[in-house]
């Protein structure tokens, strides 16, 4: 017979459920067999790895592990799904295995990829010049386009909705155009970058960086525009404009669509849930707002920060403490300022590694300016961010 009551229940093995799982067993050992981790999925990958699998620099199975590998020693797995939450009797219902009653509830169930929501995108997909780094399966088929491309519009494209990594859409078009010159196509190429935000990034430190890339580069920007439909067999992308509400077409000869995205429909359609559909949790202590027993992190949160592996870092050891904290009868006051981090990939071997907090303020980790391009960065991100993520992150001890 399977238990049917944890201590502490975590909806969602990825990047902030393991986490916490692994700091909670570590500071507290009588968690041991306490602690229960719930996520259908047999893989967990590392994602900020596709943009450099879509160009090219590295084997997408590098980004790949078994998931039962990385559960933290002394914590279950529950290979199932959550469909529903009740947070007034501190349970959470599952497809196969039905209740499970918690002490403490943890939801980190990530952001659900809308494909559908761009018409003519799910079928479209990994065929004809339409690529995506946004999936395993088809991030491949994006190193297939660049290799193929012999000039004209290469678009590139950034959604209405937040997304996970928010540089992801943009690392790949100077990826693509450092491709480019290498390959002698760039001086037949026209490079269009579609983005439904006001500039190229919210930090002013490193917006200022990035636009002289984007110049340096000849990128055409287009901003507040949102791309809501692909006629695959035309190459035509058709956008809204988001202030004037009109749409207008752009020919392509290849396109990389980052899809919409938007909180899991079991979270959205759940007590747990903001008006937009989030888990409703405090900014600072990562507690829920309404259901003092529950806490939330990561990408299914409504945190006014940008949705990044970095920021479940810092978010991971705050939930943790929280609610051991609670366990013991105290007051949870552990606090996350809203770190989040952006290694902004600028061609093969360059990047400039974007650090900030919920003011948008630049919290450096560096001597030296991360808004300057680096190598040494690049180096960072391809072969250490993976190590530290893998060997640190995921076992709870950074």
């Amino acid at each position: 017979m399977m238990r049917t009551h944890y201590r502490v229940v975590i909806v969602g093995a990825g990047t902030g459920g393991i986490s916490v799982a692994a700091r909670l067993l570590r500071e507290k050992h009588h968690l041991v067999d306490e602690v229960l981790l719930i996520d259908p999925e047999t893989k967990h990958y590392y994602q900020p790895l596709w943009t450099l699998v879509g160009a090219g620099a590295v084997e997408k199975e590098e980004s790949e592990r078994d998931m039962a590998t990385l559960i933290p020693k002394g914590a279950k797995w529950l290979q199932d799904k959550v469909v529903s939450f009740d947070p007034e009797t501190n349970q959470v219902e599952t497809a196969v295995n039905g209740t499970i009653h918690y002490d403490y509830l943890v939801v980190a169930s990530g952001i659900e990829i809308d494909w559908g929501r761009i018409k003519g995108l799910e079928a479209a997909l990994g065929t004809k010049q339409v690529c995506s780094n946004y999936s395993y399966k088809h991030v491949d088929y994006t190193w297939d386009t660049l290799r193929g491309f012999e000039g004209g519009t290469a678009l590139f494209t950034h959604p209405a909705s937040p997304v996970k990594c928010g540089g992801a859409p943009q690392k790949i078009m100077y990826l693509a155009e450092d491709y480019f010159v290498k390959t002698g196509v760039r001086d037949n190429s026209k490079i269009v970058f579609g983005s439904a935000n006001p500039a190229i990034f919210d930090v002013a430190k490193y917006r200022e960086a990035l636009e002289k890339v984007l110049e340096r580069k000849r990128i055409d920007t287009h901003f507040r525009v949102n791309l809501i439909e692909i006629q695959a067999d035309d190459k035509l992308a058709v956008f809204e404009n988001l202030d004037s509400g009109e749409t207008f077409e752009v020919r392509y000869d290849m396109i990389h669509v980052t899809p919409p995205m938007q909180a899991p429909t079991f979270i959205r359609e759940s007590k747990l849930a903001d008006a937009g559909g989030w888990v409703d949790v405090d900014m600072y202590t990562l507690q829920h707002k309404q259901y003092k027993n529950v806490f939330g992190l990561g990408d299914c949160t409504n945190l006014p920060t940008s949705k990044t592996g970095a920021a479940i870092r810092k978010q991971a050891p705050v939930v943790a403490k929280n609610v051991s904290d609670l366990m013991y009868g105290q007051v949870p006051v552990a606090s996350y300022d809203g770190y989040s981090s952006c290694p902004i990939v600028t061609g093969y071997n360059k990047l400039i590694l974007a650090e900030f907090d919920y003011e948008k303020v630049p919290q450096e980790s560096m001597p030296f300016n991360q808004a300057k391009e680096r190598h040494s960065m690049y180096i960072l991100k391809k072969d250490f961010l993976p190590v530290m993520y893998w060997n640190g992150m995921l076992k709870g001890t950074m």
